[in-house]
């Protein structure tokens, strides 16, 4: 959406980017540059850079760069135009608004406020003689009236159109309600709503808004959960149910779990840190959301084949973050019939109580111990061949720890396991390292050889058609970056000398900041390119470009862009392309001799 350029120009100018990265990461002076761990995944060594220069950021690590627009969207979740937005209102200054711009406000808005709307009606029904069954059924499930407040439940009628009568009585329109999710059309020209007989559960977000709805049915009808659908404010991949209670927790880490009921039941038990995912297994996002509030997880999920699977994934994830992470598992208990099953902590704060679940809390297991458990369970360690398998992959886990402490620590406790010698534990690992690391740099050598792969953008629909001419092409980018005094009054290029569409925009774009008087500067394009973009050509800002012959350089460069031009138009083929698709189709023979 577009903004004035001289209001983007103040806002940028007054938006110092030390200052509002500074304000979610800690960030050390090391050169001309500052770094930190980065807030956009999980690190524990800083590779996030801020070049006060330039007033851009870049991780060397996840690969996201861009100007402090391009921050706040990332750290906040935000879309461009609400970027904006916060940061004017940092900044104190008033937005210039569009027609298109206040449209598209008001239509999120709008949003927010009908979800708000649609709880309360759930909620004041909840207390009506429609919500007898959903407040018998909180009864069964021992949640108290406090706690169905304090979360905001309520009930969905057993009705058709209670809830679509109520909203469009209110002055919302049927297009709206279908956009929240909170309504169906039956492909018939009718509308009915999504959730009926159920108990509602809002899912509000950190800054306190409604965005969208989990629900549970009374009975054992199918679907047992269903949840809204993504909307314009809501995307499952970026919330966490129950985190708005649990990040004004005081104790220190935030307990994650599969299932909404969960939440409610450990918060009413007094474990207000807990909060579940919204029917996906733990992303990146949600990590990101996490470390605005704690730096200590404990992952919560059920005793079963699929919680075991989501804890795996989610420890794999946490994998050499900053987090220090835990595994609670809940044992399974005895059935009538003396069969062991599967318990949630729902089941188990019913079943053993608070008391119990705070001793299971205090002695969690760390990530690598869990990990060595699973790898134990699943050899007869009374074996000697099923000893000998249990040493070669637990060695295989331990080999990936990157502190020699911990190798150490885990070959002793591992060889316990194994009722082998620790010095041969310690062997097994050091030899399984040493695999890990000659294949590790074996594949680094092979990408260094190939200039190929090397020179391509990390993102497949950006890459480049002619390799020799995108390397000039970045080059001449860097060098307006740099020192736009370097080039002639007149565009010495066109757009369509270059041969990667996305880097003749970004040039076209920077000259005409030129033209209206402005210093060319990458936080200006924060509304002009795509996330991936923006992360493509803040990484071909990083690497190194002398001055010292800046004139020379983009004579060279210029001069390179334009021949691989001229042999485009004349159908010529790129020496490197050419080149390193026979590099793989050697391969290819290799493979099938």
């Amino acid at each position: 959406m577009a903004f004035p350029q001289s209001f983007m120009d103040e806002l940028t100018a007054r938006c110092d980017i030390v200052d509002i990265v500074g304000s979610y990461v800690q960030l050390n002076r090391k050169g001309s540059n500052l770094f930190g761990l980065c807030p956009f995944h999980s690190e524990k060594t800083g590779s996030f850079s801020v070049s006060p220069d330039k007033q851009i950021y870049y991780c060397f690590g996840c690969k996201k760069g861009g100007g402090v627009i391009n921050f706040i969207m990332e750290a906040e979740n935000l879309p461009f135009p609400d970027a904006v937005r916060l940061l004017a209102k940092r900044a104190g200054l008033e937005v210039p608004e569009e027609q298109g711009d206040r449209e598209a406000a008001f239509r999120r808005q709008r949003l927010l406020e009908l979800n708000r709307e649609a709880a309360r009606f759930y909620h004041r029904l909840l207390q009506q003689p429609e919500g007898r069954a959903v407040r018998d059924y909180l009864e069964r499930r021992q949640i108290r009236k406090s706690t169905a407040v304090n979360f905001g439940m309520g009930a969905s009628p057993d009705a058709w159109d209670t809830l679509l009568n109520s909203m469009t009585a209110l002055g919302y329109t049927k297009s709206e309600l279908l956009m929240a999710g909170l309504i169906v059309d039956n492909k018939k020209g009718g509308f009915y709503d999504k959730f009926r007989n159920r108990l509602m559960l809002p899912v509000i977000d950190t800054r306190g808004d409604v965005v969208a709805f989990g629900s549970r049915v009374l009975d054992k009808s199918e679907p047992k959960y269903m949840n809204s659908s993504e909307t314009p404010v809501y995307s499952k991949r970026r919330v966490l149910y129950g985190l708005n209670l649990a990040k004004k927790s005081k104790r220190s880490n935030i307990i994650l779990c599969e299932g909404n009921l969960d939440i409610v039941t450990l918060h009413q038990a007094g474990f207000d840190n807990a909060v579940a995912s919204m029917g996906t297994a733990l992303t990146s996002e949600q990590i990101r959301l996490l470390s605005r509030f704690t730096k200590e997880l404990v992952l919560c999920y059920d005793n079963d084949n699929a919680g075991k699977i989501a804890t795996e994934r989610a420890l794999q994830l946490l994998n050499g973050s900053e987090f220090s992470v835990k595994v609670l598992q809940l044992p399974r208990r005895q059935a009538e019939n003396g069969e062991l099953v599967k318990q949630d902590a729902d089941d188990f704060i019913k079943n053993q109580g608070s008391a119990a679940f705070e001793r299971l809390l205090d002695g969690s297991e760390n990530g690598v111990e869990f990990r060595m458990a699973q790898i134990a369970g699943k050899y007869d360690l009374e074996n000697d061949e099923a000893r000998v398998a249990y040493s070669e992959e637990v060695s295989g886990l331990l080999a990936a720890l990157p502190g020699a402490v911990e190798r150490e620590i885990y070959s002793v406790r591992a060889a316990e396991t194994a009722r082998i010698t620790p010095d041969a534990m310690k062997l097994e690992v050091q030899r399984a390292r040493k695999r890990k690391l000659t294949r590790e740099n074996r594949a680094e050598l092979r990408k260094e050889l190939n200039p190929a792969v090397q020179s391509q953008p990390q993102e497949r629909s950006l890459r480049y058609d002619n390799i020799r001419s995108a390397r000039a092409e970045e080059g001449v980018l860097r060098l307006l970056l740099l020192d736009d005094h370097l080039f002639p009054p007149d565009s010495p290029l066109k757009e369509t000398d270059f041969s990667s569409p996305l880097l003749g925009r970004v040039f076209t774009l920077l000259w005409q900041a030129r033209e209206r008087g402005q210093s060319a500067a990458l936080p200006c394009l924060a509304g002009e390119l795509t996330a991936e973009e923006m992360n493509h050509i803040t990484a071909v800002c990083q690497r190194p470009e002398s001055l010292q012959n800046g004139r020379q350089a983009l004579s060279d460069y210029i001069r390179v862009i334009q021949t691989e031009a001229e042999k485009r138009s004349g159908g010529k083929p790129d020496p490197l392309l050419a080149a390193a698709e026979k590099y793989k189709d050697k391969k290819g023979e290799k493979r099938n001799v």
